[in-house]
């Protein structure tokens, strides 16, 4: 005689939603980036040095708002140039990195240095879900971001100011005036030679 053994069946367990996995932007930003990964790979990485206005057009296909004589290098990485706002004679050297999930605007003749960082998104720490919250960076004409140096998200860099090597911008930076180290804190004033192109 055969026993049958009794099974007593028990509901499939619920699913946990991780908030962790959500995607923290569209799919069209998704797709978009992802188009502009593949141009900046066969049309800008491996162009010649001297190319500026070829990656400045090429930015520009892509919604960059970039003005004359800027000199964009092909080592530069930027996340997203339809948020790129440059005016006139503005540097971005290779290896700096325009992470802008918000626009970021750089003034006349202002320079970003090799291995800066403009971050301009962080995540909310104090939310289960830990969504993404992006900020604009402003650089006012003649500022200068030096080598390694990092802007943090909403940070505004005035006129002139200069954040020097490897320093980290944490607060506005006034203008016209040196900062460095990590928080940047101020050095000394720059001095400020007004150019024949300024406004008296």
């Amino acid at each position: 005689m055969v026993r049958l053994q009794s099974h007593t069946s028990m509901p499939p367990a619920a699913p946990i939603a991780d908030p962790y996995l959500a995607p923290s932007l569209s799919l069209r930003n998704r797709f978009a980036r992802a188009l502009w990964a593949l141009a900046h790979l066969m049309l800008v990485r491996y162009s010649p040095r001297p190319c500026h206005a070829w990656r400045a057009a090429v930015l520009r296909v892509f919604g960059a708002t970039l003005g004359p004589n800027c000199h964009i290098y092909a080592g530069a990485k930027i996340w997203a140039p339809w948020n790129l706002i440059c005016e006139d004679a503005v540097g971005i050297a290779d290896g700096a990195v325009i992470y802008n999930p918000a626009p970021i605007r750089l003034g006349s003749h202002c320079v970003v240095s090799q291995d800066a960082y403009l971050c301009g998104a962080t995540h909310d720490i104090d939310d289960p879900a830990f969504p993404m919250v992006s900020s604009p960076i402003t650089l006012g004409p003649y500022a200068w971001i030096c080598a390694r140096a990092v802007v943090g998200p909403g940070i505004q860099v005035g006129e002139g100011a200069v954040l020097g090597l490897a320093g980290v911008a944490t607060r506005n930076l006034q203008p016209w005036t040196v900062y460095g180290g990590v928080p940047a804190r101020v050095l000394r004033k720059r001095q400020h030679h007004p150019m024949d192109n300024e406004q008296p």
